[in-house]
């Protein structure tokens, strides 16, 4: 077990060359608005992210791709549910780079895929336990909103960490229930949040790349 932590570990910490520092998944816009402007509202947007949106559509994704590795399908849906064209870049390019990545250092051959569909794959190729990839999958992307409010608002570093602190028993309950889940149980309702990704496509001035 501390084996198969670890590799989730590496797989999944920010100096893994994925280049999610460059995401904020729409932030950006968002703190632009003004709507997330401190922990307060950074946390609850967060939180619905992952309760309501893309969090829990990957943790259930990424499970189905650890049960059928050689699902294309899985895939495709993936990439259809993109609601934008940079979080369909954001997925993608972040999953092409984690399956070369892991592939060129661990090994075997992995093929691309948006991110939370490759890292299904690569956790069932390697035996890792299906709930805690979701769970450190969905910390990391929580972690990595963070890092991106902790840059913009500017937020402090211990607020921050106050923010991904709170969010944990989420985390764990939202990994728990996608395991679980069926593709037929996908589904967002967090429209502000795909319109801030949309709108940050044309935003002219930005740091990030969605």
């Amino acid at each position: 077990m501390t084996e198969a932590l670890l590799k989730l570990a590496t797989w999944l910490s920010p100096s893994y060359p994925v280049g999610a520092f460059t995401y904020s998944h729409g932030f950006e816009a968002a703190i632009g608005d003004g709507a997330i402007h401190d922990a307060e509202t950074l946390a609850a947007w967060i939180a619905d992210t992952l309760e309501h949106g893309a969090g829990r559509t990957d943790a259930i994704l990424l499970a189905h791709a650890w049960r059928d590795p050689v699902d294309e399908q899985v895939a495709e849906l993936a990439r259809a549910l993109a609601p934008s064209s940079e979080r369909l870049l954001e997925a993608e390019a972040q999953g092409n780079a984690f399956a070369a990545t892991t592939a060129a250092a661990w090994g075997p051959d992995l093929p691309a895929a948006p991110y939370p569909v490759a890292i299904g794959r690569a956790a069932a190729q390697h035996g890792l336990p299906l709930e805690d990839t979701a769970a450190l999958y969905l910390h990391a992307f929580a972690s990595n909103l963070v890092s991106a409010g902790i840059r913009l608002i500017p937020l402090g570093q211990t607020e921050g960490q106050g923010v991904v602190a709170r969010l944990a028993p989420l985390i764990r309950r939202i990994a728990a229930e996608a395991i679980g889940a069926s593709l037929d149980d996908i589904g967002s309702a967090c429209f502000i949040g795909d319109i801030a990704a949309m709108r940050h496509e044309t935003q002219s001035v930005r740091l990030f790349r969605s």
